[in-house]
This record gives structure tokens, sequence and C-alpha cells, in this order.
């Protein structure tokens, strides 16, 4: 019934569909540039900058999960930092998304990472409570923050 795999360059209209829903359900959807063309490039291309693995329930796509390495120097080891998990409202509730975390973990274990880190908007209580059951502690006493756009530009050209 379920089947975890690799995306392929093949998957790129996929991935970009998932990661349109998942910013829809986030309230975020105008906030989305990423197409086809960077993706594949950013993915697939010379210098592959993320991964992703796609969840099939009975050969329907039902989800996704899209991350990448990053490196923790207390832990002395790479992580793996999940971006987007997302699974169709039609397939919760069926283990798609633990199943999808699970994967992830066994790549985390099998390539040496020292943990598998995420972020989750404040408001979305349905997830926290999932990655809480998983045995996910919050790290509260951490404030993300960002730059991007035209402050990543005047900061560039400073």
């Amino acid at each position: 019934m379920l089947r975890i795999r690799a995306a392929t360059l093949d998957d790129v209209p996929l991935i970009l569909s998932f990661i349109r829903k998942l910013a829809e359900y986030e309230k975020l959807s105008d906030q989305v540039q990423a197409t086809e063309a960077g993706l594949r490039d950013s993915m697939f291309g010379v210098h592959p900058a993320a991964e992703a693995v796609l969840a099939d329930w009975s050969g329907e796509p039902a989800g996704f999960a899209l991350f990448f390495h990053n490196f923790s120097t207390f832990v002395g080891k790479p992580g793996i930092y999940l971006e987007d998990l997302f699974v169709e409202p039609a397939h919760r509730r069926k283990g798609i998304g633990k199943a999808l975390f699970a994967h992830l973990a066994q790549l985390a274990e099998e390539r040496g990472c020292g943990r598998l880190e995420w972020a989750v908007l404040d408001w979305n209580q349905p997830a926290i409570d999932f990655y809480l059951s998983l045995g996910a502690i919050p790290k509260a006493e951490w404030t993300t923050y960002r730059i991007g756009d035209d402050a990543l530009k005047r900061l560039a050209r400073s």
C-alpha cells in the first residue's frame, strides 16, 4: 500500500504541486516563488542543494518530504533539516507522515547525522501535536531569523 521512494528529475512537477498545496494550507501561497526549472537545478543540477522523498499510497501520490543537510558544530556532525513535509488531506491519518519521518530518521542514521530538525508555524497545533507524539522536543529558547529579498541584496553589497 505505502511506498516511499527518492524523488527523481521526472518528479519535479509533482514536488512543485506539493509545495504549492503546503503553502496553501499554511496560508502562504503568495510567497511561493519556486518554479520547475529552479527545482530541477537546485535538486538535480550540478550542485544539488536539496533532496525529496515521495510517498505513494496504492500507486497514488500521497505526500512528500523535502530536506537538505546542515551541520552542527556542537554535535560535530551533519544533520538533516526537513524543509517541507506534506500529506494529501485524503491520505492523512494513515501513518504516511510518520513513515516519512521514519524514512528520514533512517537516512540520518545511514549518513552519520546527529539530528533531524525542522520548524513549524506556531498556530499549526495539529502538526505540533503530531511532532510531539514522535518524541520531538520544541527548542523554544531559539528564535529563527531570516534575511531575504531586498535585505539580502543590501547586505551582500555592503
